[in-house]
C-alpha cells in the first residue's frame, strides 16, 4: 500500500487524534480536523468515525472577507469552516485576524480560544514550532489571574486547549508530557460534566500510555472505558465511543473484540437513524475485516476470502448509507484498493467510473483521494497488465496524469505543500512506470524540495527511492546508490515516526513490507550487483545496511523504536566464531561471511528468489511433520547447504571457526541451521551455532557462570484449550537434579504475578519457561501461557525487564522450551527475535516449532549438566542436540533441529 493511502487516515472520531501512538512528523500529517474535537465547542458530534462532516459538508469554504470583520466570534467561525474544508493556511489568516480582533475588544476568552486554533492549523502544516507558541500564548491567557475564573466556558476551552497541547507534545516525542497534559483535560471535563470530553480524554490518555509501553495499564484503561460506554443509555456520544473503542482494538490486534464493539455500535446508530454513524461504524467494520483477512491468509485460505468478503460488502454498505460524498468518495476508494489488492479486476473497473471527485469541494482530503485513486490506477496497470501503461494505451497514461495535475494544481491554490509534494512525486512515479526517466527525475525532484522545505522526512524518503530507481534505470548506478544511501540515512531517522503505522491495519494503508523494507533491500542488491569484483567497501555496506533492516523490522515488530545498536566487529566478540549473512535478492542468494581478522567475503548463488522461497517453505513445513518424508528433506537441506556453508569450507577449516552465527534473512529464519547437511553430517556435528539479528544488536557480556540460579515455570496440565504437556513436571525435575538453586513455579503457582514476583524478588541469571506459546510476526499474536492467562510479548517484555531496571541485572539466559512459530507465517521467526532481544535477556533458546515434550525433557536435562560445567551456551545446546540426535528414538530432525539459541552464544 502507497505511503499517499496512510495520509487518508480514516477519521475514527473527532476527539481522536489517531488509535495508534503517533510521533513527531505523522502525528501533524494524519490528523485530518481531529485536534478541532474540544476547539470547536458546539460541534463535538459533527464529524463522526469515517470523517463525515455535518458542517459546511460537500459545501464550498466561505471566502475571506476582503473587508476585516470585526467581530472576534465571526472570525472564529470562518476560520473553522475553512479548517473542516481542511484549507489550513486560510484557517491561519483569518484566525490570526481572530487573534487580533479579540486583543483589541480586550475579549481574553475569545483570544486564547483564537491561540488554541491556531495551534491546530499549524500542526496541520507541520509548523510546530509556531504550534507551540500559539498553545503557550493560549494556555497563558487562560492561566492569568485575571482570568482565572470558575465558568464553564472558561474550563471549557482550557480542556480543550489542553487536548491540543497533549496532541503537540506526543508529536514532539513527549509522550509522559502529553499523558499528563491528558489526565488535567480529562479532570476539569470531569469538574463540568462534559462526558464527551472525558471520553475523549481518556482514549488520549490510552495511546499516551500504548507509546510509553504502559500495556498493562493501558488495557486497564480500556477495560474501565468499555465499562462506563456499556454503563450509559444509547446515544450518538454511545454509539462514537464504541466506534473508537473498536478501532483502538484493532489498532492493537484484538481483531474479533473490534468486531464486537463496531457491530455494537452500528446497532445503536441504525436504532438512532444517524447516516453518519451508520457508514461510520460500516467503513471501519470493513477495515476490522480486511485486517482479519490478512492475519489469516496464509493459514486459511478459506476464512481469508470469507473476510474479503465481509470487507467490501460493508465498504458498499458505507458508501450507500453515508449523506456525505467525502465519505461515499473514501468507501469506494478503499473497496477499490481492496479489489485491486486481491485481484478483482472486472469488479475494480465497474467501480473506478462510478467514483465521483466532483463532488468533494478543494480540501486536503480531496486532493489525497485524488491521488490515491491515481495510484490504484497505477497499480491496476502492473498487476493486471491489461491497461494502458502494460498495453501502450496512451490514453489511460494521459488520465492518471490529468488527475495528478488537477491534485497538483489544488494544493498550490490551497498552499498546502505537503499535498503538492504527494501529488507531484506520484506524477512523477506515472512517469517512471511510462519508462519516461528523465522527465519523472524532475517531477520527483520537484517533489523533495517540496517535502524538504517543511522537514518533511517521511516524505522526503519516498521521493529519494524513486530518484534511486530513476538512476539505476537511467544506467547510473553511483547516482543511484548515492540516492538510495540517502533514503535508507532518512529512515534511520525516522524510526519513531515510521512505527506507529500498523502493517496489518488497513485503515492506515501502509505497508512496512512494500514501503520500507524494499529501500534496504534494492539498495543490498545495488550493492552487491556489479560485473567486477565487489569491493569491501561495498560489502561493509551490505552487511551494514542488511543489519539496519533487521533493526528496523524488530522496530516495525513492537511497533516502537526499542532497540538500541552499536557497531561492534566479530574479532572483538570471539576470535573463534564466524558470522554468515545469507541475503534473499531478486535473482540470487548472496552470502556475506565475516571471518575473525579477515576481509569480508562474498559468493552468490543465481537462481530466482521464488524458486529459493519455494523451496524454504517446503523444507520448513516438512521438518516441523514428524511424518514428513525423510529422504525430502535431507535433499533439501543439502541444496542449502551448498547454497550458504559449501563455499565457504575451505576457509571456516582454516580460519579453526568453532560457532557459526547467522544473522538470517526473510524465510530462512524459519529453517533450523543446524540440520543443514553435507551429505555425510550435520552442520551441527562440526559447529555450534547461533542466531543473531546483527553484531550491533549483539550484548557484549559472556555468560558469567558463578551461580547458575534458575527460576523454572512450566505448565504440565491442560489450560485455556491447550493440551497437557505431562513431561514439563519431568523437566523441571531434571533442571533441579543439574542446578540446585532452582526455584520452581508448577502449574498452578505459575501465574503472571508469581513469575513477577519471583524475578523481583531474586537475581535468577536463567529463565527457564516450559508452556504453550507462539511466536508470531506480530507482536500481538506472540505470547506464553501461564496457569490463569496468556501473556503477550510486551506485558512479559515489562514483566522480565523491570528487574533489570531496577538493579542493572539482565537475564542472561532465558529458555522457551514448549513454544513454536505461528503456523503459516512466513515471518513467525521476528517473534521468536523479538522476544530475544526485548526481554533483555542477553541470550534465549527457543524451539521453531512444537516438539515432543519427552525429547525436549531429555534434551534440557542434558543442555544444562553441560552448561553446569562452563562450556558456552552455544557449544551446551550443541551437544544437547547431539544427544537426541544419537538415540535412534530422536535422530530425526523433527526432534532436535528447532531449537535455537539467539543472542549471545558464550
Amino acid at each position: 500500500m502507497s505511503m499517499i493511502k496512510f495520509c487518508q487516515k480514516t477519521i475514527d472520531r473527532i476527539f481522536i487524534l489517531h488509535h495508534k501512538p503517533i510521533t513527531k512528523k505523522w502525528a501533524t500529517r494524519i490528523a485530518i480536523a481531529l485536534l478541532t474535537a474540544f476547539l470547536t465547542a458546539n460541534v463535538s458530534l459533527a464529524v463522526t468515525g469515517n470523517g463525515e462532516s455535518q458542517i459546511a459538508n460537500g459545501k464550498e469554504p466561505i471566502p475571506i472577507s476582503q473587508s476585516p470583520i470585526a467581530n472576534p466570534q465571526q472570525l472564529l467561525q470562518q476560520g473553522k469552516e475553512f479548517f473542516q474544508a481542511e484549507q489550513f493556511s486560510e484557517a491561519v489568516t483569518v484566525w490570526q485576524q481572530a487573534v487580533s480582533a479579540s486583543k483589541v475588544s480586550g475579549d481574553k476568552l475569545n483570544q486564547a480560544r483564537a491561540y488554541n486554533l491556531l495551534s491546530a492549523a499549524y500542526q496541520q502544516l507541520g509548523q510546530l514550532p509556531e504550534a507551540q507558541s500559539a498553545i503557550a500564548a493560549s494556555l497563558s491567557l487562560l492561566g492569568s489571574p485575571e482570568n482565572r475564573d470558575d465558568s464553564t466556558d472558561r474550563l471549557s476551552i482550557f480542556a480543550q486547549a489542553l487536548n491540543t497541547q497533549g496532541h503537540l507534545q506526543l508529536a514532539l516525542g513527549k509522550p509522559e508530557a502529553a499523558l499528563i497534559t491528558w489526565q488535567q483535560a480529562a479532570a476539569i471535563y470531569s469538574q463540568i460534566k462534559h462526558p464527551e470530553g472525558i471520553i475523549g480524554s481518556q482514549i488520549n490518555q490510552v495511546q499516551a500510555m500504548q507509546y510509553l509501553g504502559l500495556y498493562r495499564q493501558a488495557r486497564k484503561s480500556l477495560e474501565q472505558l468499555e465499562t462506563t460506554l456499556q454503563n450509559r443509555p444509547d446515544s450518538t456520544i454511545k454509539a462514537t465511543g464504541l466506534h473508537s473503542l473498536g478501532s483502538i482494538m484493532r489498532a492493537i490486534g484484538e481483531l474479533e473484540k473490534s468486531r464486537q464493539l463496531l457491530q455494537q455500535s452500528l446497532k445503536i446508530a441504525q436504532e438512532l437513524r444517524s447516516p453518519a454513524a451508520i457508514s461510520a461504524a460500516q467503513f471501519s467494520l470493513a477495515n476490522t475485516a480486511r485486517a482479519i483477512a490478512k492475519r489469516v491468509e496464509r493459514s486459511d485460505d478459506t476464512a481469508a476470502k470469507i473476510e474479503i468478503q465481509n470487507a467490501v460488502n460493508a465498504y458498499r454498505e458505507a458508501a450507500k448509507s453515508s449523506t456525505s460524498p467525502k465519505m461515499q468518495v473514501q468507501a469506494q476508494l478503499s473497496l477499490l484498493s481492496l479489489l485491486v489488492e486481491t485481484e478483482q479486476f472486472a469488479e475494480a473497473e465497474k467501480l473506478r467510473s462510478q467514483i465521483e471527485f466532483d463532488k468533494l469541494p478543494p480540501s486536503r482530503s480531496a486532493i489525497y483521494a485524488q491521488v490515491n485513486f491515481a495510484q490504484t490506477l497505477m497499480k491496476m496497470s502492473e498487476a493486471s497488465r491489461q491497461l494502458s501503461i502494460a498495453s501502450g494505451d496512451e490514453k489511460q497514461t494521459t488520465y492518471i496524469a490529468q488527475i495528478l495535475a488537477q491534485a497538483v494544481q489544488q494544493a498550490q491554490t490551497l498552499k498546502d505543500i505537503q499535498a503538492q509534494s504527494y501529488a507531484v512525486g506520484s506524477l512523477g512515479r506515472l512517469y517512471e512506470l511510462n519508462q519516461q526517466y528523465k522527465e519523472a527525475q524532475k517531477l520527483t525532484h520537484e517533489a523533495l524540495v517540496s517535502a524538504q522545505s517543511i522537514d518533511a522526512s517521511d516524505i522526503a524518503y519516498i521521493w529519494e527511492w524513486q530518484l534511486g530507481r530513476l538512476a539505476k534505470n537511467l544506467g547510473n548506478r553511483k547516482d543511484a546508490i548515492a540516492a538510495y544511501t540517502t533514503a535508507v540515512e532518512t529512515l534511520k531517522s525516522l524510526r519513531s515516526d515510521l512505527l506507529a503505522l500498523n502493517p496489518d491495519n488497513p485503515d492506515v494503508q501502509f505497508s512496512f513490507r512494500e514501503s520500507v523494507e524494499p529501500v534496504y533491500r534494492q539498495l543490498v542488491d545495488l550493492l552487491l550487483s556489479t560485473e567486477t569484483e565487489t569491493s569491501q567497501e561495498n560489502l561493509l555496506q551490505a552487511r551494514s545496511v542488511i543489519e539496519s533492516l533487521q533493526l528496523a523490522e524488530l522496530d516495525n515488530f513492537f511497533q516502537e523504536a526499542c532497540l538500541n545498536a552499536k557497531p561492534v566487529q566479530i574479532d572483538r566478540v570471539d576470535p573463534t566464531a564466524a558470522v554468515i549473512y545469507p541475503i534473499i535478492l531478486p535473482n540470487k542468494l548472496a552470502v556475506i561471511l565475516a571471518l575473525p581478522n579477515s576481509p569480508l567475503r562474498y559468493y552468490t548463488t543465481i537462481k530466482p528468489a521464488q524458486e529459493i522461497v519455494a523451496l524454504l517453505d517446503e523444507l520448513q513445513q516438512d521438518m516441523g511433520r514428524i511424518s514428513a518424508n525423510k529422504e525430502q528433506i535431507l535433499h533439501l537441506s543439502q541444496q542449502i547447504y551448498d547454497w550458504i556453508i559449501r563455499p565457504a569450507e575451505a576457509d571456516l577449516k582454516n580460519t579453526q571457526v568453532q560457532t557459526l552465527v547467522f544473522v538470517l534473512d526473510g524465510l530462512l529464519r524459519n529453517i533450523p541451521m543446524t540440520a543443514l547437511h553435507d551429505g555425510k553430517q550435520y552442520l551441527i556435528e562440526k559447529y555450534s551455532i547461533a542466531l543473531t539479528p546483527g553484531l550491533q544488536l549483539l550484548p557484549p557480556q559472556p555468560f558469567k557462570r558463578k551461580q547458575l540460579r534458575t527460576l523454572a515455570a512450566g505448565l504440565s496440565q491442560a489450560r485455556q484449550g491447550f493440551p497437557a504437556l505431562p513431561n514439563v513436571r519431568r523437566e523441571l525435575e531434571e533442571i533441579k537434579t543439574q542446578v540446585s538453586a532452582t526455584q520452581e513455579l508448577l502449574d498452578g503457582e505459575f501465574t503472571e504475578v508469581n513469575l513477577q514476583t519471583a524475578i523481583n524478588s531474586v537475581p535468577f541469571p536463567v529463565v527457564h519457561i516450559a508452556t504453550h506459546g507462539q511466536f508470531s510476526s506480530t507482536s500481538e499474536n506472540t505470547f506464553i501461557l501461564t496457569w490463569n492467562n496468556k501473556v503477550n510479548v510486551k506485558e512479559l517484555d515489562n514483566l522480565l525487564r523491570r528487574r533489570e531496571q531496577q538493579e542493572s541485572r539482565p537475564i542472561e539466559l532465558l529458555v522457551f522450551s514448549a513454544c513454536e512459530t505461528a503456523a503459516g507465517d512466513d515471518r513467525a521467526a521476528l517473534g521468536l527475535a523479538g522476544v530475544a532481544m526485548r526481554a533483555g535477556a542477553r541470550s534465549t533458546v527457543a524451539t521453531l516449532w512444537q516438539v515432543n515434550d519427552e525429547s525436549t525433557a531429555v534434551l534440557m536435562t542434558e543442555f544444562y549438566s553441560e552448561l553446569a560445567k562452563g562450556v558456552t551456551k552455544a557449544e551446551a545446546l550443541r551437544l544437547a542436540q547431539q544427544t537426541l540426535l544419537q538415540d535412534k528414538r530422536y535422530k530425526f530432525p523433527y526432534y532436535w533441529a528447532p531449537y535455537v539459541l539467539v543472542g549471545n552464544w558464550r
